[in-house]
């Protein structure tokens, strides 16, 4: 029994950890444990009944965080967008641009899953899309199967990371920091890792120019009269936007602005340059634009102006990320609208889905509230962080721990999971320990993204096989008979995109500045070094019950003053 009371938290955890394997739902998993570990802890008087009177003041506590709101709000924005048919439009469009280069649909294929990152926020819904659309037309022009299904699996998860990110959300509240802070930390680690994509389709198209072919004459689309593709006038186009951007930031912005915030509004203003100039040509038919460049411009602007919109806001401080995601969900209700694409059965697919996913998080934190209450009433807490403190290497080789414990943990869990568990358990000894929380939970969220790659239980890998050709089957295009894909072909697609996300973890240890930018915009001052001293008067040296003055302070005192001072002095007596 002594030996049951000095590791009730050990224990406590694993119990957890086996009832997870066996396939209980994570939120009764959770509440279960606590609740059962709290009447053991009771019984043998490890802490009284009163400490459960906590926890209905804890569950409405929940209900009541205002956080929490921009997670129906995001998924609804996404939903709508991803719903209205904008994948296919950008699939479409951005494939046309891509296509004649060798691994070019590859490369369009992640820059959608980077936007639709950015807008639907769910892995499900850009690996389904992606997998419907994109993966028949790169089976079809001959792309290797392991290349076109790993680059859609890794593409579709950018919604971890990039903002406006469901995980993020959840890791800022689970942390207790600003969603702002957390989009602002993510947003050059969720570039570089698309960069990091591209980079790797690219070396692999030209050393294996076989796997990644470009799409045949006879497939591209946008062809001028005279028989070019009409590329010199988007280029102009984009020159134009470009420098009329660049010339924002360098004259218009100050000098010591955030990255992010450069970033956001350059992209801002590179929209709205190019989409006017695009709508002067069209209503004033001047014919100055080819067919590429003004599909491209209406195509991908408005998703981009909306998305940006809404991140820069957030950034600039002009909204709190609640109210962005709630102008974003109503901006994409009138992007649906404007594109005649909005429909009845449209909104409340949307609806049923976002209510869906809102309850389940909100169930997950209330049994993760009931498990952390027990945990904590066991001295779990202190155990975690005994065991992480004493580590080898002081704080590198706490991070090292973590991140391979995260890796490996995502083998089972998802990043649900692995949010509501294991962040509430590691925050306070890294904030114990002097770790910058933000950079800490953006190291995390890019390590989350691993559960979703990893074979054999990767939910990517799932929603792909689900939608991939599991027989083979004539193209309705071409006549020809396409192989099936099998799920070994997912599985081994998969591995050098978790390699690229490990270098990315690695990359965000070795330069934490591409977090850390967020706090440029600190005034320098450190709270410890403020003193107030109640002893002396407003505006001078006289002391509350003190009669006299300093010399000198006859000739200023007015009878108002000595009114006021007279007041004060009775009534702090």
């Amino acid at each position: 029994m002594e030996f049951f009371i000095a590791n009730m938290a050990p224990i406590m955890f694993a119990t957890l950890v086996v009832f997870l394997l066996l396939g209980f739902p994570v939120a009764f998993a959770l509440a279960a444990n606590g609740i059962f570990y709290g009447l053991i802890g009771i019984e043998l008087g490890l802490f009284t009944p009163a400490l459960f009177q906590a926890l209905p003041q804890r569950v409405f506590g929940i209900m009541a965080n205002d956080t929490l709101l921009a997670v129906p709000f995001f998924t609804f924005m996404g939903l709508i967008l991803e719903r209205s048919g904008m994948a296919e439009d950008l699939l479409e469009t951005i494939g046309q641009l891509f296509g004649p280069l060798r691994g070019g649909l590859a490369i369009a294929v992640v820059l959608v899953g980077a936007m639709l990152a950015a807008t639907t926020g769910v892995v499900s819904a850009s690996v389904i899309s992606m997998g419907l659309i994109s993966l028949p037309i790169m089976l079809r022009y001959g792309y290797d199967r392991r290349l076109a299904t790993g680059v859609i699996a890794a593409s579709g998860t950018l919604s971890q990371i990039i903002p406006p990110s469901l995980v993020l959300i959840i890791l800022a509240d689970q942390l207790g920091r600003s969603i702002g802070d957390m989009y602002r930390g993510a947003i050059v680690p969720g570039f570089a890792l698309t960069g990091l994509y591209i980079l790797y389709v690219t070396v692999l198209s030209w050393l294996r120019p076989k796997a990644a072919p470009a799409i045949p004459e006879e497939a591209r689309s946008f062809v001028e009269p005279n028989g070019s593709r009409g590329i010199p006038s988007l280029l102009v186009l984009m020159a134009i936007a470009v420098t009329a951007a660049v010339s924002w930031i360098v004259f218009l912005m100050r000098d010591n602005a955030p990255v992010d915030e450069k970033v956001v509004l350059g992209i801002l203003v590179w929209g709205a340059v190019a989409f006017v100039l695009a709508v002067v040509n069209k209503l004033l038919r001047l014919g100055l634009l080819s067919q590429i460049a003004e599909r491209v411009t209406f195509v991908l602007i408005p998703p981009l102006a909306l998305i940006f919109l809404v991140l820069g806001t957030i950034f600039i401080g002009v909204a709190t990320p609640t109210e962005g995601g709630a102008m974003g969900a109503v901006g994409a209700i009138i992007m649906a609208v404007m594109r005649k694409r909005l429909s009845w059965s449209l909104l409340r697919q949307a609806m049923d889905t976002t209510s869906t996913l809102s309850c389940f998080v909100v169930f997950i934190l209330i049994g993760s509230t009931v498990f952390g209450l027990t945990f904590r009433g066991v001295s779990g807490d202190l155990w975690v962080e005994h065991l992480l403190i004493g580590l080898p290497g002081g704080e590198m080789g706490f991070l090292i721990v973590v991140s391979l414990m995260t890796f490996v943990l995502a083998f089972f869990l998802d990043f649900f999971e692995l949010a509501f568990i294991i962040v509430p358990l590691l925050g306070p000894v890294a904030d114990k320990m002097g770790i910058d929380l933000i950079w800490f939970g953006v190291l995390l969220a890019v390590n989350m993204q691993t559960s979703f790659m990893h074979p054999p239980f990767g939910f990517a890998l799932f929603y792909l096989r689900s939608v991939a050709p599991k027989e083979d089957y004539k193209d309705r295009v071409t006549g020809k008979t396409i192989a099936k894909v099998t799920t070994g072909q997912i599985y081994w697609g998969s591995v050098p995109f978790i390699i690229i996300q490990l270098l990315m973890v690695a990359l965000v240890l070795a330069f934490p500045g591409m977090v850390t930018h967020y706090r440029h915009e600190a005034t320098g001052v450190n709270p410890e070094s403020i003193v107030i001293d109640f002893d002396k008067a407003y505006g001078g040296e006289t002391r509350y019950g003190d009669d006299s003055l300093p010399p000198g302070a006859e000739q200023d005192a007015s009878p108002e003053v000595s009114n006021s001072d007279e007041e004060l002095n009775n009534l702090f007596k």
